[in-house]
């Protein structure tokens, strides 16, 4: 936006991007004068990154030394610290070699870490472990942000344009400042218990938006989903008690361990006596306790109930031989029913025929 101020600003036209970012070189120290003081940064790393710090540190000197800044791996204490030299020119250099140093100590790659030493990557670490006290719950939310097969951590990072490392309490960004912000945004939030589904939503509708020219400069909030925290008041099931049968009379009196020993016959046993029952009675106890024992391995030895395979083929040859063999069982009987009722017919011929000879000769 050129600037709106009454003076004449020759120099201040539209085409002027002021969001650009830069790259800082030698020629831009005007001076040409080294720092008047060393800055230095150092960090710890765990015991676990020992052995990959130690593979990748030939490579990260290679790459600080294009910036004049000087870096120390000290196995010993098991840290790292990066300072500035005389020939360092860049000011903000040491802040970026600080950053690189916290990602590589949080478990980030070196292939990804060393883009912080670019202009339009930043950093951030933001700490998780403070918002849930229970550890239970806590990892439920943290793998809630990672998601099924790392896919909702996949979608923020394609949404804000962001690496995001879950790793620990601390959850490692790195990306653009605008997407950075976003990034925090759902953590923070899903650590509170705010799914973040929510937001992947609201960033791929906006990015939709964003295509829009024409809505490239409007209010949102009409578009954008709007979710509304429901407290459901849920009545507490309390167990009804049975109500009992009031009766004047006080219970019976129980009977005393002795009277119990004395009806047993342990009561007038001997110490040695008492000794041998009682170890009468574990070793009934263990037996009992080996046979279920047993009985439950047994049942994983059981073989299931196996399905009777079916052969469609097979069952259509009974069919077909089945009903073949009905059919021709058919034609046998209406064979014998025709042969009956032509005999029964004969039967009748022959009797009629000889009714009749027999009134002629009357």
């Amino acid at each position: 936006m050129p600037s709106t101020h009454n003076r004449d600003k020759p120099w201040d036209t539209s085409d002027i991007d002021k969001w650009a970012i830069e790259e800082f070189k030698p020629e831009h120290n005007a001076s040409g004068l080294h720092f008047t003081e060393e800055s230095s940064f150092m960090t710890l790393f765990p015991k676990y990154r020992e052995q990959y710090l130690r593979n990748i540190w030939a490579d990260v000197t290679k790459a600080l030394d294009k910036h004049h800044i000087k870096c120390e791996l000290d196995l010993v204490e098991g840290s790292m610290t990066v300072k500035t030299t005389t020939k360092t020119f860049d000011p903000a250099i040491i802040i970026k070699a600080r950053d690189l140093i916290k990602l590589l100590a949080r478990s980030v790659p070196f292939a990804q870490a060393i883009k912080i030493l670019q202009d339009d990557i930043a950093c951030d670490v933001i700490k998780i472990g403070n918002f849930v006290t229970n550890k239970d719950r806590f990892i439920k939310r943290r793998q809630r942000l990672v998601g099924p097969n790392g896919n909702t951590l996949k979608a923020l990072e394609l949404l804000t344009r962001c690496y995001i490392l879950v790793q620990g309490n601390t959850v490692s960004a790195m990306g653009p400042y605008k997407g950075l912000k976003e990034v925090r945004r759902v953590v923070e939030d899903c650590m509170k218990n705010i799914h973040p589904i929510y937001y992947i939503k609201e960033l791929m509708i906006k990015q939709e938006l964003m295509k829009n020219p024409d809505l490239k400069e409007e209010d949102w909030s009409r578009f954008l989903p709007s979710f509304k925290k429901r407290n459901v008041a849920r009545k507490n099931k309390k167990p009804i008690k049975e109500k009992k049968v009031y009766t004047p009379f006080p219970p019976q009196q129980q009977p005393r361990k002795i009277d119990l020993q004395i009806e047993s016959g342990e009561y007038f046993m001997g110490k040695k006596e008492k000794e041998l029952k009682k170890l009468q009675n574990k070793r009934e106890k263990q037996e009992e306790n080996s046979e279920l024992k047993r009985k439950e391995r047994e049942k994983d030895l059981v073989a299931p109930e196996e399905e009777v395979y079916e052969n469609k083929l097979l069952a259509k040859k009974e069919k077909r031989d089945k009903k073949e063999k009905k059919d021709k069982k058919d034609k046998k009987e209406k064979k014998a029913r025709k042969r009956s009722k032509e005999e029964e017919e004969e039967k009748e011929d022959d009797d009629q025929g000889s009714r009749k000879k027999s009134k002629k000769h009357e």
